[in-house]
């Protein structure tokens, strides 16, 4: 009779491999963003209704009494979630559908409701190192007292903004990839952000390029009374599907080779 192997039946579960990120250029945020269009034009009436729906739960969530300034942060990975599996759909070439909004809540909800935690930290620490650096300076200002107090107490302000801004732009590179890596990809959720604040970090340039591209964009959308967004926030979604696909999953060369191999009077 032979006995149980303990090792065996303790040992941890072989978890898989995570994807690492590739290199990306500047080149690519044109890329995306005309993916992110030809992804709203595919379904444009669909994708609206989508819009209009997450802007209602959210203005929903955001006036809950006393937890709305939280549950919106909260809920918004979930979502994201959400619009990236129905931009998935239409890549495969599948139809649409406006629950595809909802499949972040029927699939890994607990990660994409930690990393929505994350943010909602995230953005308290931020905001509480920069209210730390400002008042500090404030008080010494105060207790230099005269021009040079004022100097001082300005520039601790203009300081203060300046680390929110750095936080804030580390905190918005760990959320950029994260739903995608939960939902496409299985990651969990401190992983994914590492991921995706490594990937940004790793495509600085290219980044850069895009986060300005994105916040003129943004604005115009905001312009019409704000109903470019309807517009603006699924072509967004199209470009980060087209994002992660470019930055973690890869394509091999297959269809190039096929086609060498199949050129006339060439044998394999």
């Amino acid at each position: 009779m032979t006995e149980p192997n303990p090792s065996a039946s303790t040992a941890p579960r072989r978890r898989h491999p995570l994807p690492q990120p590739g290199h990306v250029t500047p080149a690519h945020t044109l890329q995306w963003l005309t993916a992110g269009w030809k992804t709203f034009t595919a379904s444009p009436g669909t994708w609206i209704v989508q819009t209009l729906i997450l802007i209602v739960v959210l203005s929903a969530l955001g006036v809950v009494p006393l937890l709305g300034w939280a549950l919106a942060p909260l809920a918004l990975p979930v979502l994201v979630a959400g619009m990236l599996s129905g931009a998935r759909a239409l890549d495969q070439g599948e139809s649409l559908r406006i629950d595809h909004l909802f499949d972040g809540v029927r699939r890994h909800a607990g990660n994409l409701l930690m990393i929505g935690g994350f943010h909602l930290l995230g953005a308290l620490l931020a905001a509480l190192i920069a209210a730390a650096v400002g008042s500090s300076a404030a008080l010494t200002g105060m207790l230099v007292g005269a021009f040079a107090g004022v100097g001082l107490a300005a520039g601790g302000v203009m300081l203060a903004v300046a680390v929110f801004t750095v936080l804030w732009v580390l905190l918005l590179m760990a959320l950029w990839f994260a739903p995608a890596l939960v939902m496409l990809q299985d990651v969990s959720p401190l992983d994914a952000m590492k991921l995706s604040a490594h990937a940004c970090l790793s495509n600085l340039t290219s980044f850069i390029v895009l986060g300005f591209i994105l916040y003129v964009l943004t604005w115009i959308a905001m312009l019409p009374a704000g109903l470019g967004m309807l517009v603006w926030v699924p072509v967004l979604a199209g470009a980060m599907h087209a994002a992660w696909q470019d930055t973690f999953v890869r394509r091999p060369a297959l269809p190039a080779l096929v086609q060498q191999n199949s050129e006339p009077g060439r044998e394999a």
